[in-house]
Order: C-alpha cells, then sequence, then structure tokens
C-alpha cells in the first residue's frame, strides 16, 4: 500500500493562499413551494392486461377494466381518462347505467364500487364489500335501480343502486334447483331478465343447471338442464321466446322459452357432424355468444372462439354468423370480452347492430358489420404505443412549434395500412376541454425492434407524428453475435435531439450509436461508419515503492490529429501502441449495408458509429449520449470508457478507458475484477424481481441485451445471482489511431498500457462514492429500493470498474485560472467523479472541414470544493491545476448556470430548410447563414474582456455548474471551483432520475404574489454576471433542480441556493421500468411508463394543476334516451306482461333487511357524502374565520371606546390648561 509524505502535503497546504475576501452579490430566487403540486395529468397507451369491458349506446363511452385495478375510459378521439380502485385488486366486470352517468365496476375483492362520471375526475359514490360470499356475476337491467348480484354459492343477492344497500330478497341455491336434486349447481356465471318481461330472471348455473325464477311468487317457474355441459354464457332473442346458451364443448344451445324438457336446437358452428359409432369433434369452449336481431334480415350470432382442437396453429377468434354465412375472424391476441353496438339501449327492440367492439390481451378491435367482409375501423387512440416493447422514453416540453407540423408533414407520406373501414369510429361520446397547453410537447419513445415513434403530446393529448426505423441500415442477420444475446439486437437504449437543428442521436443495444438529419427530399448515399474499440486493461496490479512517490505525468495534450492535415496525435507517456491489441479487437455485432442507400425524406442517416467486440466479448451497454449541433461533435460513453465523434468530419476524436481520463490524479487503485465470468445476462425489465433491478440500477454491467418491457411475471434471483460481482470484463485502457478521412469505414486499433511504467496510485484518499460492487439488495421490508454506500479508505483500493454516466457539452471556464470560457464537455461517471474535456475547435469554413479539432483532457475538476484535508491530498498528487471533484453516487445530471441564475443553453446551429438556400445561399466559406451566426456567438463569447493581470486581480465568477449524483446536489462556482451550496439529497435511498427543469409561473394571477427570496452566494467571492449570451431562444421561467427517488418521493430544489421545495411522497418504485423510462423536462412537466403498454404524464407546476380541470374532457352529456318500441294495441292488451313493482317486492317493507354480516356498505368520496364531509370540513373553517372575526371587531371596539376615552380626557386637559393660562396670563410674576 502506497503512503503519502504528509510534509509535502502539508507544506502544499500552507503555500496555497486563500482568494480575497469580495462582497457578496445577491442572488433573486422566484421559485417558491407555492409553485409546486405533483399531479398526475393523463394516461396514455393500451390498457395493460385488461379484464372487463362495457359499453354505454347512448353516451358512446367505452371503459375497459384491468388487472391492477384501473379502469380506462374512452370516448371520441382526444377523450381519455383514468381512474384507479384505492386497491389493486382485479377489475372482473363493468357495467354502465345507461344515459345517468354512472358506471359499475366489479372486483376480485368482491367489492362493488359506483362511480360517478358526471365529472371530469370520476370518483366512487357508494361501495359494497362482501363478507361471506365471493362475487361471480352482477347484472343490471335497462332503467332499472336494483342490481342483481350472483355468488359463487350460487345464491343471487339483490341491491338498490341508488344507496347501494342491499334488500331482504335473496334467492337461494337450494330453492332454486328441484327437490330431487343432490348435488350443488355451482357458481352463478350468468344473470338476464326476460326481455319482456322483467318479473322473470333467468339464473344460469357453471354445472348447466338453468333456472328461470318467477319474483312475485319466489318461486323457480322452470328449469333447462344442459347435460353434462358447462354453461359459459347465456343471450335472449329481443321477443323473449327464445334463449340461447354458450357451453365449454364448443356448442350452442338454444331453448323454447315454456319447454324446457329439451333444447330447441343444439350445434357445434366449428365442429363436423358425428359419424355413426364415431364421437363429436372436440372443439374448444365457446366462452361468450351474443344474438342480436335485425329489422330487415336475419340476426347475428356472434361468440369468440370455439375451433376444433385438432386443427393446431389457429389464433383466437370471432365468429359472425348470419343465415348461412359463416364468418371467421382471426385475431392476433387472445379475445378477453366483445360487445355487439347497436343503436338502442331497449332489449326488447330489434338492435340492428352496426359494429362489433372486440377487447383483446394486447389490442381493441372495433369490427364493421355493415360493411361486406367486415373490415375493421382503424383505431384512432395511441393504443399502438407498444407494438413493439418500449425501452426508453425521451420528453421534450415546450420545444420549437415548426417541429411538430414538420414531423406530421414527413409521416403523413409514409404508408398507410389498408383495408379500413371508412365509415367514422362508432365510439364518440365526451367533449374536449375547453384549455389547451400553450407550448407544444413532443414524446420520443424507443422500442425493442428499434424503432422510434415521435408522438404530439400538446395538451392532454397523444398522436402519433412519425416513425423511424433504425434497423433499415443493417443487415438482416447480425454477424458475431452468440446466441445469448440475438434477441432485440436493435433496441433502443438511448435518444439525444438536439431540437433546434434537429440533428437525432440514438444509441442501441448491441453498442451502435446513428446520428440523424432531418430532411425533407429524398437521398441516396452511402453510410459512413465508424469503428471503434474501447478496452482498458490493468497489467501491474502491484501498487509501487510506497516509500516513494511517483514523480506525477502529465495528461495528453492532444489525443488525436487529423489525416487531411497531416498531423497525428502525440503518443502519451503512459500509452504504447500494441499488436496484440490490435489482434482482440473483432468486429461489431451489426452489419452496415454496403452501397448506396435510399433515404425517404424525414429523418436521414449521417453516420454510424459502432463499438466492436474485444476477445469474443461484446461491448458493454451504452449508458449515456450527447450531442452539440454547433460544435459539430458527438459523444457517448459507457462501463468501459469515453468517446468523442466529429460528425463534420466523420472521424473519432477521443477514444480511452474510464482511468485514462484521470491522467495522473487518479485516486483509485484498480484492481482485476474478482469473477472473471461473465454474468448471465437478465431477463427483460418487465420480469426483473425487486433486488436484481436494484442491481442493474445501481451497476451497469458490460453489455446486457434489453429485452422487452411487457414481459410479465418475475424472475426469481439465486443467492448466487446476487452475489456475483458487478463487473464483468477487465478494465483495459485505450488509446486513439487515425484512421483517413476520406475513407467511410474507419477502424481504431487500441492501446495497452505499458507494463514497465507503473501509474502513481493513492492509498488513502477520501471517498464519497461506493463502489459498483457494494450495491446492496433491495429493502424487503418496504418494497423501496435501498443502496449501501461506503465511505471507508478501503473504497478507492478495490475498484474494478467504472464507467461514464453523464455527458454535457457547454461553453464554460475549464480551470480556476481561465479568464474565459471556451468549449469543452463535463463527464461523470458512475463513481461520482467529475471531469472536464477540453474542445478546441478550428475556424469556421473549410478550416473546420480540413483541420481537427483537438480533444484534450485537462484534468478533474474541483475537488477544493471539498475543502478537506485528503481532497487537498490528491491536488498535491494530480495536476498543479487540475483537482478532482466527487460526489457520493453515480454522475446523474449537469447542467450550467449564468450569474443571474438562469439556465445556459448549449449553442446550437438552428435547422434551415435547404429550399430555401436563395434566402440563405451559401456563404464563401461553406458555411450557411444559422451556421456562422452560431460561429458569431461562440466568438462573441471568446472576445469577452478578461482581466489584464490575472495574478494581481482576481477573477471573479460569471457561472455556476449543478451537479446531481445519486446521493448528493452541488452547485459549483466558476471559473473559482469552489463550492457554493451542497446538500445530501437522502441518505436511505438513492436518485434515480435529476435533471435541472424551468417552471412556468403567472405572477398575474389575482390574488396570488410571488414572493421573492433573496439567497447570498457563499464561497463565491465577487459574483458578477458575465457578457449577454446571444442566443436563439432565452428561458424565462425559473429553473429548479428536479428528483426522482428509489422510495417513490419527487423533490425539488431552488437554484443556486439547494432549497427544499418540494418533497411529496408520490410513487413507490415498484420496477425497474419506471426508473428506466422516467424523464422530466420543462414547464414542470414528467413522465415514466407506468406498465408496459401505458405512459403516465405528470406535472410538477401548480399552476398547471390549476388549470387541468379545464384541459380535461367531459364524459357525460345531457342526451335524450332513444324511444322503446312501440307496441300495437292488441298485441299489448293481450300478450304483454302486468307491470311489476319492484320498490314493492325488493323494498325493506316487503323484504325486510339483509343481515349485516352478508356485505358493508362503505360511502365513497364522490357521493354527497363526501360532498357533506367537506362541507362540514368548510362550514368549521368559516365558523373558525367568523369567530375569529367577531373577536377582532370586539377589540376594535375595545380600542375605540378607549380612543375616545382618550380623547375626551385629552379635550379636558386642554380646557384646564387653557383655564389657568388665562388665569395667570395678566398677573406679575411677583403676583403669582
Amino acid at each position: 500500500m502506497k503512503k503519502f509524505n504528509f510534509k509535502k502535503v502539508l507544506d502544499g497546504l500552507t503555500s496555497s493562499s486563500a482568494p480575497p475576501a469580495k462582497p457578496e452579490t445577491e442572488i433573486t430566487e422566484t421559485l417558491g413551494s407555492e409553485h409546486f403540486q405533483v399531479s398526475k395529468t393523463v394516461r396514455h397507451g393500451f390498457p395493460y392486461q385488461p379484464t372487463a369491458m362495457a359499453y354505454d349506446p347512448v353516451q358512446h363511452i367505452l371503459a375497459i377494466g384491468c388487472k391492477s385495478g384501473s379502469i380506462r375510459l374512452f370516448g371520441r378521439p382526444g377523450v381519455d381518462c383514468h381512474v384507479m380502485h384505492d386497491n389493486d385488486a382485479a377489475v372482473l366486470q363493468l357495467i354502465f347505467l345507461v344515459n345517468e352517468g354512472a358506471l359499475v365496476s366489479v372486483c376480485s375483492d368482491d367489492s362493488l364500487h359506483l362511480w360517478n362520471l358526471r365529472q371530469k375526475r370520476p370518483a366512487i359514490l357508494h361501495s359494497l364489500k362482501y363478507n361471506r360470499e365471493r362475487i361471480t356475476y352482477c347484472h343490471l337491467p335497462f332503467q332499472s335501480k336494483w342490481l342483481y348480484i350472483g355468488t359463487e354459492r350460487g345464491n343471487v343477492h339483490i341491491a338498490n343502486i341508488e344507496s347501494f344497500v342491499l334488500s331482504g330478497y335473496v334467492i337461494n341455491w337450494n330453492k332454486a334447483i328441484e327437490l330431487s336434486q343432490r348435488t350443488h349447481p355451482g357458481p352463478v356465471v350468468s344473470l338476464s331478465d326476460n326481455p319482456t318481461d322483467s318479473s322473470k330472471l333467468l339464473i344460469g348455473f357453471e354445472t348447466g343447471m338453468i333456472v328461470q325464477w318467477d319474483l312475485k311468487t319466489k318461486a323457480a317457474e322452470c328449469r333447462y338442464a344442459c347435460e353434462q355441459q358447462t354453461l359459459h354464457s347465456l343471450a335472449w332473442h329481443h321477443e323473449g321466446k327464445q334463449f340461447m346458451c354458450s357451453h365449454s364443448d364448443g356448442s350452442l344451445t338454444v331453448w323454447n322459452y315454456r319447454s324446457p324438457s329439451k333444447p330447441a336446437q343444439v350445434f357445434q358452428p366449428h365442429g363436423h357432424p358425428a359419424q355413426k359409432g364415431s364421437k363429436p369433434e372436440a372443439c374448444r369452449p365457446i366462452m361468450k355468444v351474443a344474438w342480436p336481431t335485425q329489422r330487415t334480415g336475419d340476426p347475428f350470432i356472434v361468440f369468440s372462439d370455439g375451433l376444433p382442437y385438432e386443427r393446431s396453429g389457429r389464433r383466437p377468434c370471432i365468429t359472425v354468423m348470419q343465415g348461412k354465412s359463416v364468418t371467421v375472424l382471426e385475431m392476433e391476441y387472445p379475445v378477453v370480452n366483445f360487445l355487439p353496438v347497436s343503436s338502442t339501449p331497449w332489449p326488447n327492440d330489434f338492435q340492428d347492430p352496426y359494429a362489433i367492439i372486440v377487447l383483446l390481451e394486447n389490442d381493441l378491435v372495433v369490427i364493421d358489420l355493415t360493411t361486406p367482409g367486415y373490415p375493421c375501423f382503424q383505431n384512432p387512440y395511441p393504443m399502438d404505443l407498444h407494438e413493439s416493447p418500449v425501452t426508453c422514453c425521451t420528453y421534450y416540453a415546450d420545444c420549437p412549434p415548426e417541429m411538430i407540423p414538420a414531423f406530421y408533414t414527413v409521416g403523413s407520406r409514409q404508408q398507410k395500412k389498408t383495408g379500413f373501414s371508412d365509415k367514422n369510429w362508432p365510439v364518440k361520446g365526451g367533449e374536449w376541454g375547453t384549455s389547451t397547453c400553450s407550448y407544444p410537447e413532443i414524446i420520443i419513445t424507443g422500442h425493442a425492434d428499434g424503432s422510434l415513434k415521435f408522438w404530439d403530446a400538446s395538451a392532454v393529448t397523444l398522436q402519433l407524428l412519425y416513425k423511424l426505423r433504425t434497423s433499415k441500415i443493417f443487415e438482416k442477420q447480425p454477424l458475431n453475435q452468440s446466441t445469448e444475446y440475438e434477441e432485440d439486437p436493435f433496441a433502443i437504449v438511448k435518444i439525444a435531439m438536439c431540437c433546434e437543428s434537429r440533428i437525432l442521436c440514438v444509441a442501441g443495444t448491441s453498442g451502435h450509436v446513428i446520428v440523424y438529419r432531418y430532411n425533407k427530399v429524398e437521398t441516396t448515399v452511402d453510410v459512413p461508419t465508424l469503428e471503434i474499440a474501447l478496452v482498458y486493461e490493468v497489467d501491474d496490479l502491484d501498487s509501487p515503492d510506497t516509500d516513494q512517490i511517483p514523480p506525477p505525468m502529465q495528461p495528453p495534450s492532444s489525443s488525436v490529429g487529423s489525416a487531411g492535415s497531416g498531423g497525428m496525435p502525440s503518443p502519451s507517456p503512459h500509452h504504447s501502441t500494441s499488436s496484440e491489441g490490435a489482434e482482440k479487437v473483432g468486429s461489431p455485432l451489426l452489419k452496415v449495408k454496403s452501397g448506396p442507400q435510399k433515404m425517404v425524406p424525414g429523418y436521414q442517416v449521417d453516420l454510424c458509429a459502432q463499438l466492436v467486440t474485444v476477445e469474443g466479448e461484446p461491448p458493454s451497454q451504452i449508458l449515456c449520449l450527447a450531442i452539440n449541433s454547433l460544435y459539430g461533435l458527438m459523444a457517448f460513453g459507457n462501463m468501459q470508457g469515453l468517446a468523442i465523434v466529429d460528425i463534420i468530419q466523420k472521424t473519432t476524436l477521443l477514444n480511452l478507458g474510464t482511468p485514462d481520463l484521470y491522467g495522473s490524479a487518479d485516486p483509485y487503485t484498480r484492481t482485476q475484477p474478482r469473477s472473471p465470468q461473465r454474468k448471465k445476462p437478465p431477463a427483460g425489465l418487465g420480469d426483473l424481481g425487486e433486488a436484481q433491478a436494484v442491481e442493474q440500477l445501481q451497476s451497469p454491467q458490460r453489455r446486457k441485451p434489453l429485452k422487452a418491457l411487457s414481459k410479465l411475471g418475475e424472475s426469481e434471483i439465486g443467492e448466487q445471482e446476487r452475489c456475483r460481482s458487478p463487473t464483468t470484463e477487465r478494465d483495459e485502457s485505450n488509446g486513439v489511431c487515425l484512421s483517413p478521412t476520406g475513407t467511410t469505414r474507419k477502424k481504431l486499433a487500441d492501446i495497452k498500457r505499458n507494463r514497465n511504467q507503473p501509474r502513481p496510485r493513492m492509498s488513502k484518499a477520501h471517498s464519497t462514492a461506493s463502489m459498483e460492487g457494494n450495491g446492496g439488495d433491495a429493502d424487503s421490508k418496504d418494497g423501496s429500493f435501498s443502496r449501501s454506500r461506503s465511505s471507508s479508505m478501503s473504497s478507492l483500493e478495490n475498484v474494478s470498474a467504472e464507467g461514464i454516466n453523464c455527458l454535457s457539452f457547454t461553453e464554460s471556464y475549464t480551470r480556476k485560472t481561465d479568464p474565459v470560457t471556451s468549449p469543452c464537455l463535463w463527464v461523470g461517471t458512475t463513481l461520482g467523479s467529475v471531469l472536464v474535456i477540453v474542445l478546441n475547435l478550428p475556424p469556421q469554413g473549410d478550416q473546420r472541414l480540413t483541420q481537427p479539432v483537438i480533444v484534450s483532457p485537462s484534468g478533474p475538476m474541483g475537488a477544493a470544493a471539498f475543502g478537506d484535508l485528503q481532497s487537498q491530498m490528491l491536488m498535491c498528487v494530480g495536476h498543479p491545476s487540475g483537482t478532482i471533484l466527487r460526489l457520493k453516487g453515480a454522475i446523474l445530471a449537469m447542467s450550467f448556470l449564468d450569474c443571474n441564475g438562469m439556465t445556459i443553453p448549449p449553442l446550437f446551429a438552428k435547422w434551415e430548410d435547404p429550399k430555401k438556400k436563395d434566402e440563405n445561399r451559401e456563404t464563401k466559406d461553406g458555411q450557411s447563414m444559422n451556421q456562422r451566426r452560431g460561429w458569431q456567438q461562440l466568438q462573441h463569447l471568446h472576445r469577452q474582456k478578461a482581466p489584464s493581470s490575472p495574478t494581481t486581480e482576481t477573477i471573479s465568477d460569471r457561472q455556476f455548474v449543478v451537479i446531481c449524483s445519486e446521493k448528493q446536489a452541488k452547485v459549483i462556482s466558476l471559473p473559482s471551483q469552489t463550492c457554493a451550496y451542497k446538500l445530501n439529497i437522502t441518505e436511505t435511498s438513492f436518485v434515480c432520475k435529476a435533471d435541472v427543469v424551468s417552471i412556468a409561473k403567472h405572477q398575474s394571477k389575482v390574488g396570488h404574489s410571488t414572493n421573492l427570496t433573496k439567497k447570498k452566494v457563499r464561497n463565491a467571492p465577487g459574483l458578477c454576471c458575465a457578457l449577454d449570451r446571444v442566443t436563439s431562444k432565452v428561458k424565462k421561467d425559473s429553473v429548479c433542480l428536479a428528483c426522482f427517488l428509489a422510495n417513490g418521493h419527487i423533490m425539488t430544489f431552488s437554484l443556486p441556493s439547494l432549497r427544499p421545495l418540494l418533497d411529496s411522497d408520490f410513487l413507490p418504485l415498484a420496477d425497474m421500468r419506471i426508473a428506466q423510462t422516467f424523464s422530466f423536462s420543462n414547464c414542470g412537466q414528467a413522465l415514466y411508463l407506468c406498465t408496459p403498454s401505458e405512459i403516465q404524464r405528470i406535472t410538477l407546476a401548480a399552476d398547471t394543476c390549476e388549470s387541468l380541470q379545464e384541459m380535461l374532457c367531459e364524459l357525460f352529456l345531457p342526451v335524450d334516451t332513444p324511444e322503446g318500441p312501440k307496441q300495437s294495441f292488441f298485441k299489448g292488451l293481450f300478450s304483454s306482461p302486468s307491470i311489476v313493482d319492484k320498490e314493492e317486492l325488493f323494498g325493506e317493507a316487503a323484504s325486510g333487511k339483509a343481515s349485516r354480516s352478508v356485505a358493508k356498505h362503505i360511502p365513497g368520496t364522490g357521493g354527497i357524502e363526501g360532498v357533506k364531509a367537506e362541507s362540514g370540513s368548510a362550514m368549521a373553517e368559516v365558523q373558525k374565520a367568523r369567530m375569529a372575526l367577531v373577536e377582532r371587531g370586539e377589540k376594535l371596539s375595545e380600542l375605540e371606546e378607549r380612543t375616545e376615552a382618550l380623547k375626551v380626557g385629552s379635550e379636558l386637559y386642554a380646557s384646564s390648561a387653557h383655564q389657568v393660562m388665562e388665569k395667570y396670563k395678566n398677573k406679575k410674576w411677583y403676583q403669582l
């Protein structure tokens, strides 16, 4: 173990002079806690794991219930509402109160809930929880207020739908069956009243027994026995004389109402008739049957499944029979439920169905029955979000308004699907909100098949704009890819886009990064490619002589040259080229198509950079991605190192392992991984257990296949899997080899560290970051993720891997002595270190196309921000001008603020239309007008006046850098590199996502005033404003640091003071999917993938929450109920049944009260009870205010009386004084 020479350390500490004290400058912070409120706004996508469906034929509203207890309500395109039960019980059945604005949900925990849909946020009015029996089926007749509830024991209870109170009227199973029957009929699977006689209730039991119950006589009128056939559903003919049953053997049975002895017809629609001496063909069960009729033509018979077992390979289907016509409609997924759609809600009228709504496990299909061939309607909802599983999401709020029309223009040209019905979508209820957002929003989703979808997310809607397939440029068969990584080789893992220049960067799971440029015209080009090898090896595992500190080594000043200019990178003192390393480098996992490729309008490939295999091992998965359109640079990093690519010259500028970025100031002792074998790739993110999800969140590994997020279930993880080393590769060191600029395919040879030249190391140093191998298991007690963080000295001595986790291009100060800003790249690692790489850009024009971009690591930044002894030790060993800045945990976000506390946006080259060359014609040096303006901005920043003598005049701070890790957040003043503010965000959990976002405030709101809190910058003497930056867009909204923690908390902090503004226990992190897809954006917006097929959007801004009520849709609109069928006089006279007063049958007076032990009534929060409770609390507050007002009035009255008394007393005193004066004013002094 190496030791320090403390004498030299103390000499270095005493020799460093403290900066002179300067007056503090006040920074005005305009954000307060009143500006923040977390609220869910809207949910998009297909309902995950649907279990039930209902449709209101008058309001034209569709409801879908899910296994998780959520309910989605759909109307016309853009009308979408999501509600959730208090628990996670699955929704078994949904029943609309037709045209009444109410919905009944039946859940798996044997509870019923009545929802009020007459408000924009539906709420529960009543709940009924069964205690003794399990609910199996419910039925609510049209325009009836009595709900029939069938149970697993075979009983039927009746509840009042208005009060949710059970009636004393109960149909017991032993009274429904015959006395001679000794077996239990089974659970109730179907309930239905006669369409023409509401006093007759048809009860279907699972064993095949069907009972016609007379509600008036309280006795069974008829019994229909289906021998040895399990019953699944019942359907009445609208005349009420016949009904049809579906069975488990794939047969349908038709019964005459008054002939219970035998069925009128029994047939198997898809089974061959049985021959003599043979059994009938076995068919799958028919789970549901519907029998809608028409005024003209034969009635429809619609049922699900029923195909023969022997016909293998058949998909789930819906069969439509009309007369002798039989049409089988195959479905891609299993059928959950289906409903015929008709124009009348009356069951005793001709239904005349015009559509069938079919709910599948992963799709919603609506079939047009009025068009020959039964085509499907084109679904206008964004339910194809999970067409390929979503692997990542990016959210851009308040983006340039011209982006949405641009994407829509190219998206509308893409090939549209044909074969759909040309009629309007039948689900057309509800109404849009009255207000919308004032700024455009775009969501980009990356998918497992390599596709990207661009969505217009403005207001509360979601519309597909454009779809991009990244896999088009690759060969169909991936090369050099083992069977272990064959699944989803094109899956998207990272997305970065410059909204102003419309340059898009996409990173895939096979170690490839593609750069796209937006173009409105079609082109044919060869795809330029780069092959990059990121390798790092530790050859000398022994520590150097502990009695002597090795001399510091300077970092390389240049990492690459340009072949065009004849320059070559100067070799680093600790690097040497090795032919052995070149032999280890393989080829990319994917092969780019050779030759010219046709590029359709939209995003067109500009460059493809690929990481190659090393020693047969696939490259590590890319962890971060950044691009700057003005610099023309792109950077990405993984667990092995960092690569910087010039997207203009199509060449690699920097290719180094992470330890090489430190130069001689590496505080860690690099060791070999404990487990040399590679870990088994994990299951999909949807299958990850809690502990494995934590492990992946904490320790980004060598490339892991990113599988579908939509897989179900949870995989168990053995103890040996938890105890494995989190790293799988050896740490290896890379150099850079230059390839000719003119070639389109370039390859870099790796460079090994010279074994004879050991690297100076630190044996004892301050460490606030835990190592990759110290990730703790999940806390199984509270269900949240937890992490073990070690700050011991041994943490620095057992480091096996350090990756690049965060990148940011900016114009900033790289050293304390820098008088002006310069282009640079800030790099954050998985161990909490922050480093800066200086970018020396050539002048604009032809020189930018030919001369190289010089990339030089300036050494790690800012250990003086810690101000402790061990940080100063690092300063002595490393570069004299460079120090190490480290935080606890991996670096998640870095952002830059100006002297006023506003975000400094990165410089960019604005996109211009090639058709407008006449207006913005090319300049002589080959640069466009917009790009030239960007270079003028850059030169303007470089011409900022600096102090003439830095040694005598201290440079004042002009910038802040906000750095957030998994545990801490710091605000560093630049260029002094002093820590202005520091905050420990959490000790028991860790931050999953963090970003600096803007929050819009409306200060002109009536009755609302913003309290301006002025904070003083600590440890940042002489903070002054730099010259105004010339940018195309200035953010006037205030900014804050937003964090999403693993324990489900969402926190925001003011900038630059890091004062807590919001801490909301909003969302428990149940799996990795949420952390993987959580994304913050401007204006306080955020989103995450709540299920594999749904995106949940939330807002942090209080103003948005206040206006959300106006933005949400209306589900209920006043509509007249269609008139019922008219009967002729004689038919009504002789055949119509007598009207039954069910209030007399089921009321408390006739049937008494139900036993309290059967079910418990729970009042909801959305009904009168909730209103009463709220009004009661409001009245209490009003009463308190009135009492306070009365007390204040009494005190004012007392004050007025005292004031009047003082006034009278003063007048008396003045009068007395005047009298005394009159008495003595004429007397001499000697007369007194």
